[in-house]
């Protein structure tokens, strides 16, 4: 039967762990039977995994930034550390963000999780994923690349698609921005079936701000408006 036949298949999707991500980040974690971490590449310096940007006291989106250590230009996600430092640091920059520096509701723990620096860079922001998802109603079925040892040489699409098979994965869901990375005869031949998150209609601000500030149902009612979350 084809890949659109209507059978279920257990669908993948691959991400870099972001720090506390808009919402429809999070449309992954809904549309995939499994999210795998993407934690075996090099480290974007100027991506969205380790900052992200929240509101000061004027209303003004401005970075926070994760202390991390200095590291290679070539390190990889799963190896970066934070400063010996890091806890005082990141005490001192959550004073510019109302959010986080006034008292807020915090029924899911966020600001627990966003003060614990146990363990890794990777470590922190996956508790912190996690959190969020428990408080979307969103199911963590997740797994980090890192621990399927992937050659190095491995690399871009061809990654991508040993990940998929090495975890049992049939369909691969990526988000739209992904649409001329991949080529779709290739994941054919290899058998896997390609697909598309439709493009995100709402907010684009860090979904941790949100769930400090905002209802609770606002964001599950943008979520749900977005269903269904893959392109057709």
């Amino acid at each position: 039967m084809g890949p659109h036949s209507g059978v279920k298949l257990p669908t993948v999707a691959i991400m870099q762990p972001y720090f506390v991500p808009y919402a429809g980040y999070f449309r992954l974690l809904a549309a995939a039977d499994l999210f795998v971490i993407y934690d075996c590449v090099q480290f974007p310096r100027r991506g969205w995994v380790h900052r992200n940007r929240l509101a000061d006291a004027s209303g003004t989106l401005q970075w926070l930034t994760l202390p991390l250590a200095k590291a290679p230009q070539d390190v990889l996600i799963s190896d970066l550390r934070f400063r010996p430092d890091a806890g005082i640091a990141l005490a001192d920059e959550f004073r510019r963000f109302p959010v986080l520096s006034k008292p807020h509701p915090d029924p899911y723990g966020l600001l627990d999780a966003l003060n614990d620096l146990a363990g890794t860079p990777v470590d922190y922001i996956e508790r912190l994923l996690h959190r969020c998802a428990i408080a979307l109603g969103l199911p963590w079925r997740v797994q980090r690349s890192s621990s399927l040892c992937i050659p190095p040489g491995v690399m871009g699409q061809q990654r991508i698609l040993a990940i998929t098979e090495a975890v049992g994965g049939r369909r691969y869901v990526n988000p739209p921005g992904g649409v001329d990375l991949y080529d779709s005869v290739r994941f054919s031949e290899a058998g896997v079936d390609l697909r598309f998150l439709r493009p995100h209609m709402g907010s684009f601000e860090s979904t941790l701000g949100r769930l400090l500030s905002e209802p609770i149902e606002d964001i599950l009612a943008e979520m749900e408006a977005n269903k269904p979350f893959i392109a057709s």
